[in-house]
């Protein structure tokens, strides 16, 4: 069990789902690091710098931590680079449980966060990886989805009719704290989606009746979301994240799970709450 003097450290903790599982430790109680390359201050929290690709901020970071919340760096089609030698370092210093996140579409050995998913049984006694389905986070405040609706009246996808059991981010982080601080570790991967599977016709159709502003799924060819994405990030990135929409057209995430439910009490959000709170908090 964690003791009184034990931090948890959240790497990304000013991200989609970082800053939500540090405000979860801080609530319950929980001595945590928030961990940016900036160090950026979150209440009820100790600010730290750190930096996947600067391994001098590494062992401030992990002064003290017990466990750790672990976001990859943004953008990298191979964390598992930098990633693996923090893990062994974070072990040699101390730290008994990891939490990973990671995403459905990519299983243990699989591209990218895979790789780190398939060691990090080796590298803890104590761990859990998080695999959600996409963010319902991805439709709002400055994502790519969120500006094409706001600036064009469209999602833009190559995902075609598929299905995604789209998941809060508030849930995520539900499930992260419990992965964290249950005196069990899950020793698992997790599968996390909502209560529903939805194609981008219906998200497209449910923020259309929310906002009272119509709002239309176009249908991309690969070809041109790849070269869509490939404007803002690298093109291996770019053609990965183009090729998860190609695996929802095939039914890759047309599933449900109730991970959320089982293990933080209460049900799943739905995508339709999610719209309604967005727009209450005038996002």
């Amino acid at each position: 069990m964690t003791t009184p003097t034990s931090s948890t450290l959240v790497t990304g903790a000013t991200g989609t789902t970082g800053r939500r599982v540090t405000a979860g430790l801080v609530g319950k109680g929980r001595r945590a690091k928030a961990a940016g390359r900036s160090a950026t201050p979150l209440a009820g929290a100790q600010a730290v710098r750190f930096d996947w690709n600067e391994p001098a901020t590494w062992d401030a970071a992990l002064d003290g931590v017990d466990r750790a919340y672990l976001v990859p760096p943004v953008g990298s089609s191979e964390p598992a680079t930098v990633m693996l030698p923090f893990l062994r370092r974070a072990r040699a210093a101390g730290l008994r449980r990891a939490v990973l996140l990671s995403s459905s579409a990519i299983p243990a050995g699989g591209p990218a966060v895979g790789r780190v998913h398939a060691h990090l049984p080796d590298l803890f006694e104590e761990w859990a990886v998080l695999r959600p389905s996409w963010f319902m986070q991805n439709f709002a405040g400055s994502s790519p989805h969120a500006r094409s609706i706001r600036e064009n009246g469209a999602i833009l996808t190559a995902a075609g009719h598929g299905r995604v059991g789209f998941v809060d981010a508030e849930d995520i982080a539900a499930v992260a704290v419990h992965a964290l601080l249950d005196d069990r570790a899950p020793n698992t991967d997790l599968v996390l989606t909502g209560p529903q599977t939805l194609s981008y016709d219906e998200v497209a159709a449910i923020i259309t009746e929310a906002t009272g502003r119509l709002v239309e799924h176009r249908h991309l060819t690969f070809e041109r979301l790849c070269d869509r994405w490939a404007a803002e990030i690298p093109l291996e990135f770019a053609t990965m994240l183009a090729g998860m929409d190609r695996a929802i057209a095939a039914g890759a995430e047309d599933r449900t799970s109730d991970t959320v439910e089982r293990l933080t009490g209460r049900p799943a959000g739905t995508f339709r709450a999610f719209v309604e709170r967005e727009l209450s908090q005038g996002s």
